[in-house]
């Protein structure tokens, strides 16, 4: 199923699942109303249905495969958030390495150019900080926790804030946890996947630089209103197949930016939820972020966005994430 959330008539949040090559959506609470004659508590929401279990996921696959029409609706008549907004708990993880190093190679090429003589300086520049991130992330994966918050979809206008003046976009894949677990096995980690979406990891890439020498990692330069956009929908893991061989295309304005594929990722996401839910307990609708693939963001060609730049990042089996950026925002 590809299922998505999306903003009715009155204003209110529903689930619903995308049909006929995403042109349409069942509204599944209706579809069930229409075919049952009451409400079903397991469909109010995306949330609702993946804190239900298998149950649930059948009992919307059945009406996907029934989707009365009058439950229908055109995809061009409604606006999709994010598939689950806000998540219980968001981390982004870092499971490419040649993003590392690219984006590490490009944050020195970009100091050297403020220099009188940038190739001597190039050469002259320690690189021992960068090599100790390399080492760390090849011994077990290292994430942060995000601004759930901040979590938009892909009918959302992305705010440019205030503070910045260097804007990224991140291309990542993502997947949201089924079910409850803790100290859970690598191989049963899998079985904990409730489905995967793509992940926009806007980033202030001035603010990064400034702030990542104190050592905790990115903070502000990723915590700003609309800097979290996810979907288009959520693809449950029975339809995606082998998340470990999709394409990944990064677009600015229809100009291919950069490409990779999931294979590359050192950490898999059933690496992460072994690492991460030692000793603590993950939930249904959690989200990780794949961190980026390599070459999927501007910063690791010395390349940025602009205000009205359209964003398209793809990924195999999952569809296309677009998003307008806006201007800057005032400052309060």
């Amino acid at each position: 199923m590809r299922l998505v959330t999306y903003t009715d008539a009155e204003g209110f949040d529903r689930a619903g699942a995308l049909l006929n090559r995403d042109q349409q959506v069942l509204d599944l609470q209706d579809a069930y109303r229409l075919l049952e004659g009451r409400d079903s508590v397991a469909l109010s929401s995306i949330l609702a249905l993946v804190e239900a279990g298998e149950p649930a996921l059948e009992l919307a696959r059945s009406l996907v495969a029934k989707a009365p029409s009058a439950a229908v609706l055109e995809r061009d008549s409604v606006k999709l958030r994010a598939p689950i907004q806000p998540p219980p708990q968001m981390r982004d993880c870092s499971c490419f390495e040649l993003h590392l190093r690219q984006s590490f190679a490009a944050a020195r090429r970009a100091r050297a150019l403020r220099t009188e003589d940038p190739e001597a300086t190039l050469k002259a520049m320690n690189t021992r900080a960068d090599d100790r991130i390399i080492e760390t992330f090849n011994k077990q994966p290292i994430y942060y926790k995000g601004n759930r918050f901040a979590v938009i979809g892909i009918d959302d206008e992305f705010q440019w804030p205030s503070f910045s003046r260097a804007m990224d976009f991140e291309l990542e894949f993502g997947c949201y946890i089924g079910k409850r677990g803790k100290d859970i096995s690598r191989e049963a980690a899998r079985a904990h996947i409730v489905g995967y979406t793509i992940f926009n990891d806007m980033s202030a890439r001035d603010a990064q630089a400034l702030e990542m020498p104190g050592m905790l990692g990115p903070a502000k330069s990723k915590d700003f209103d609309t800097a979290n956009i996810m979907g288009p929908c959520l693809v449950t893991a029975d339809e995606l197949g082998d998340p470990y061989d999709l394409n990944m295309v990064a677009r600015v304005n229809g100009e291919e930016w950069g490409r990779g594929n999931t294979r590359d990722m050192r950490w898999s996401f059933e690496d992460v939820i072994a690492h991460v839910s030692r000793s603590e307990t993950l939930y249904p609708g959690e989200f990780l972020g794949s961190g980026t693939v390599g070459n999927g963001c501007g910063l690791e060609q010395l390349r940025y966005l602009k205000p009205g730049d359209v964003v398209e990042l793809e990924i195999d089996g999952i569809g296309v994430l677009r998003t307008q950026v806006g201007k800057a925002s005032s400052k309060d």
